[in-house]
């Protein structure tokens, strides 16, 4: 081999070896930053997902569903009705601590969050679902 395939050879190899870190960071960027989106079943055989933000915390809690297609479905709904203010119903439950629900465009609730301190808190809560749910990737543990 001449010094000049050879010196090809050689950028080709890197250059294909950059391509894939490059790759392999951008999903693992994408994974720290964006929010995931926890299917699993109930011991009742119903389907839930949880939204959880990028640390973890569950934001956003599901309705049972009978088939997993159901549950999909729901996710999508998640993804497109969490950009509309209106979707997000604030309420305040007996005890005097703050929540929200997310309801769909037939006025069904898609998914509730977890009891709140504050309406600050929850506020805060529905900001979360906005920015998690659009790209949130799907995890199946169903």
């Amino acid at each position: 081999m001449n010094y000049k395939a050879f010196h090809l050879k050689i950028i080709f190899i890197v250059t294909q070896f950059l391509v894939h870190l490059k790759d392999k960071f951008y999903l693992n960027l994408k994974s720290i930053t964006m929010g995931k989106f926890v299917i699993s079943k109930r011991t009742n055989g119903e389907f839930q997902f949880n939204l959880k933000a990028t640390n973890g915390q569950v934001i956003l809690a599901s309705e049972g569903y009978a088939t997993k297609a159901n549950c999909q479905n729901g996710i999508e709904s998640v993804k497109k009705n969490s950009q509309i203010e209106e979707r997000f119903e604030k309420k305040t439950s007996s005890n005097g601590k703050a929540y929200f629900s997310l309801k769909a465009s037939n006025g069904q609730i898609i998914g509730s969050s977890e009891m709140y301190e504050s309406t600050a808190a929850r506020d805060n809560g529905i900001e979360s679902v906005k920015k998690n749910a659009p790209d949130a990737t799907v995890e199946d543990l169903s």
